[in-house]
């Protein structure tokens, strides 16, 4: 079952649609709203933070499944 959620990022509101629950999609968002509001003081547009939060979140993706990697070797 999909499940609508109103969260807030960056001052703006999203409508997330998600099998997850209501909790992990939260969540998500706060770690997003976070990562954003942790670049809004480098005075760059806010275009600019998304892309450098999104790769802040790839990066650390990547290193977790690399070490993730390691431990099953």
């Amino acid at each position: 079952m999909k499940n609508k959620v109103v969260v807030t990022i960056a001052d703006r509101e999203y409508t997330m649609v998600a099998v997850e629950d209501e909790a992990y999609v939260r969540k998500c968002a706060d770690h997003v709203d976070a990562q954003l509001r942790e670049l809004s003081g480098a005075r760059i547009s806010q275009a600019d933070a998304a892309v450098l939060a999104a790769m802040n979140v790839a990066d650390r993706y990547f290193k977790e499944q690399e070490a993730s990697e390691n431990l099953r070797r």
